[in-house]
């Protein structure tokens, strides 16, 4: 698994297991890659939207990897 903080963007959950995410009470299975809302701007949460090109949102970026 691979966790992407894109600079002034979303968070990218990169895995190839699959992943299970509530949405208005309902939960989605996906795999990756995902694309997570970091602004909290966006109409589809927890998934981005690209809202926060919109807004101007600014924060910087990270990676993580693990098993």
């Amino acid at each position: 698994m691979k966790l992407t903080i894109i600079a002034n963007g979303p968070i990218v959950l990169d895995t190839d297991e699959s992943v299970s995410v509530s949405v208005d009470g309902e939960t989605q299975t996906q795999k990756g890659p995902l694309f997570l809302c970091r602004c909290g701007q966006s109409s589809t949460k927890p998934f981005c939207d690209s809202t926060h090109r919109k807004v101007g949102f600014e924060a910087g970026a990270a990676e993580f990897a693990g098993d």
